[in-house]
């Protein structure tokens, strides 16, 4: 199953909209496995760049009774040199005249470098191209001037460099969670931040306005592996469609609510989506 930024592929395309995916990959056979199955899909893989230097992440998924036991990565984690990161900047710069909006898948394996964001960043800048992240904490970056960030609670937390202390179920009154919000606004200055809570569901921030909070949809949680890969497709693909950050939320937030009442990375379909929906 393709998995990472190639899952964040997936669930745009699932969703409707056509899908190019770029990065970093090996000279082997699990590469020519992943451009199989993308063109299965019908996702775009001519950007996916080959390196000798390079082994294709593989991860092993061993699960018992619908649950994930435990995970072997098998993968490359050293940063991408010069060469690479210019090879795939370039391949971006050939995209973007097509493009409605970039996401920016950042696992932590060394593609996504500062000298990589921030090509992508003057890129969509300067052609006014929507920028969503993930991010890494523990890969440093500067994250200043992005469209989206969405972190989960740990994240955000690393990223204000705040110790996360007593929780309240009220997100809006949790006084801890409401200053690394704020925090990440100030030094930060995303667009949009949505702030991603686990079973209390969403946290929308924007500059000037009272945090919005979405509760949970989710019925049946089998597996939260890949949510965060569909929070953030379906979100940043309501934003390109027109939505407004409030409907984008809710939206993603029913994406999210479908797929982890599934097993291992998965999507959501529209019909799944207008179902999930209607049940609310």
């Amino acid at each position: 199953m393709p998995g990472g930024a190639a899952n964040v592929a997936r669930n745009t395309h699932a969703l409707g909209a056509q899908t190019e995916l770029l990065g970093h990959v090996g000279r082997d056979s699990s590469a020519e496995q992943l451009r199989a199955l993308l063109g299965k899909q019908d996702i775009g893989c001519a950007g996916l760049l080959a390196s000798s230097a390079r082994t294709t992440s593989v991860k092993t998924r061993i699960i018992a009774h619908q649950q994930q036991i435990v995970r072997v990565d098998r993968e490359t984690r050293g940063a991408v040199d010069e060469r690479d990161t210019a090879r795939l900047l370039a391949a971006l710069e050939r995209k973007l005249p097509s493009a409605d909006a970039v996401i920016v898948c950042d696992y932590g394996k060394g593609v996504v470098t500062q000298a990589l964001l921030g090509g992508i960043r003057q890129l969509c800048r300067t052609r006014g191209v929507w920028l969503s992240l993930d991010p890494k904490p523990v890969h440093e970056l500067s994250l200043v001037g992005l469209s989206l960030l969405t972190p989960n609670r740990r994240e955000a937390f690393e990223l204000a460099g705040v110790s996360d202390g007593t929780r309240n179920a009220d997100p809006l009154k949790d006084p801890n969670l409401m200053r690394v919000a704020d925090t990440l606004l100030m030094e930060l200055s995303p667009v949009l931040l949505l702030i991603t809570l686990g079973d209390l569901g969403m946290l929308l921030c924007q500059r000037g306005q009272r945090p919005f909070h979405i509760p949970t949809v989710a019925r049946e949680v089998f597996d939260v592996s890949g949510a965060g890969d569909t929070v953030i497709a379906s979100f940043t693909l309501a934003i390109a469609a027109g939505a407004s950050p409030i409907e984008a939320a809710i939206f993603s937030n029913h994406a999210a609510g479908v797929v982890v009442g599934k097993v291992g990375t998965a999507t959501v379909s529209p019909a799944e989506l207008a179902e999930n929906f209607r049940r609310e």
